[in-house]
């Protein structure tokens, strides 16, 4: 697919506070149905570069494209409601129930009542969550993984083309982290989205990604499959991808090799 089909689409863009310069010069195209992880270490520009898409900062130089159009022309009110935005550990409001969180978005687009429940639990179902059980409960009733489940429902309730991840299921534990990421791929497929996540883990961005987007110091250093990343020529991300490798290779030796481990 041409840079043309893009989704989201970087173009030479920059972005710097005052003298500090968080991004430089990152060229991007995403395209219909991928999904695509920013990958790298704490301060490397992820996060800025996912707020760029959704006009919570704007660009110092270049230009981030929405389905063809600059995130400048768009109503910033209207972008966002456009695209779902996944946070850590759900970013739920604490006094709000389970229904009133996935129903947040429906709510400020004037669904009307019966729509609007009828869709919260489409969106409960959807991510395993059974609306009779758990419509009624708070934030602090559930436990993490049940609180990512909600944050995802109520980023998919509006129908949006294109979500936003920001280390999902960075706070889980490991099952319900493994469960969760299968979980989501398989929505992203059925739902027809177009996603970027942010991980610093490269088992699950190799598990998640069509393509992974390696971040450096504001810089990309390189982006494709594993496989094209396997032949890019930088020390850094050759070491990221022998990650994964030497992990395995401890796990071998520590664990048994039968049993139930």
């Amino acid at each position: 697919m041409t840079r043309r089909s893009a989704v989201v689409e970087f173009r030479h863009v920059s972005f710097s506070i005052d003298s500090n310069q968080i991004l430089d010069t990152i060229d991007l195209a995403i395209q219909p149905g991928e999904v695509v992880v920013l990958l790298g270490e704490s301060g490397c520009g992820k996060t800025t570069t996912l707020k760029l898409i959704n006009r919570l900062i704007e660009p110092t130089s270049g230009s981030v494209l929405v389905e063809g159009r600059s995130t400048t022309d768009w109503d910033a009110i209207d972008l966002r409601r456009h695209i779902g935005y996944v946070l850590q550990d759900g970013g739920l409001f604490p006094h709000f129930t389970v229904a009133e969180n996935v129903a947040l978005l429906l709510r400020l687009q004037n669904w009307d009542e019966s729509r609007k429940k009828t869709r919260t639990n489409e969106m409960l179902d959807l991510v395993g969550l059974e609306p009779s059980k758990f419509a009624t409960r708070f934030p602090h009733e559930l436990s993490g993984g049940q609180r990512q489940r909600v944050g995802v429902a109520r980023a998919l309730a509006a129908k949006p083309r294109i979500v936003l991840m920001d280390e999902p299921f960075g706070a889980l534990d490991p099952l319900t982290r493994d469960a969760l990421g299968d979980d989501f791929r398989e929505l992203h497929r059925e739902l027809g989205l177009t996603t970027v996540m942010i991980t610093h883990d490269m088992t699950e961005a190799i598990l998640l990604a069509d393509r992974i987007a390696v971040m450096r110091g504001g810089r990309l250093l390189a982006e494709g499959t594993p496989a094209e990343l396997s032949r890019s020529g930088d020390t850094y991300v050759g070491e990221l991808l022998r990650t994964p490798r030497r992990q395995a290779e401890r796990l071998g030796v520590l664990l048994p090799r039968d049993g139930a481990a």
